[in-house]
């Protein structure tokens, strides 16, 4: 066993993989499918209304290029709603639409479906989502360059 498999974290970035792909889009006919970037970036426009297209793009690690098209996508099928800035006419600042919000809603719903009955102590739900969520901010703060341990920049 290496160093690395001994940590557990190889399995446990194997695992975060693995059970993404097991949730599936809902089946509902008004459900609007999206790519898994087009998800990415409707992600940080649902947790960040009003973030600049640059923040977006970051987020997302997206070219500026791949960004726009992206998001004129998102745009043309009504989900994501720009906004002119009033400090700078030259900036946009990104909202999700009222379509956007009602299908992430059918998406939590059927994620709810989905997971209900596997994991039942809210608990250990809490513990889990805690520990994917100080991941998430870690790796973005590490692809930053910052460091929240108080180290060298990664």
């Amino acid at each position: 066993m290496s160093d690395a498999e001994a940590t557990g974290l190889p399995e446990l970035a194997d695992l975060i993989f693995a059970v993404g792909r097991q949730l599936r889009p809902p089946a509902d006919p008004a459900f609007e499918p999206c790519t898994p970037i087009e998800i990415s970036v409707m992600r940080f426009v649902h947790r960040n209304p009003g973030t600049s297209a640059r923040a977006a793009s970051e987020a997302t690690l997206l070219p500026s290029s791949n960004f726009s098209r992206v998001l004129r996508g998102l745009e043309k099928r009504d989900l994501v709603e720009r906004v002119v800035d009033e400090r700078s006419a030259r900036g946009v600042r990104l909202y999700p639409t009222e379509k956007a919000r009602r299908n992430l809603g059918y998406l939590h719903d059927n994620w709810e479906q989905t997971l209900r009955g596997i994991v039942d102590d809210p608990a250990a739900i809490e513990i889990v989502n805690a520990t994917l969520r100080r991941i998430e901010d870690e790796l973005i703060a590490r692809r930053r360059g910052e460091d929240h341990k108080g180290g060298r920049p990664a």
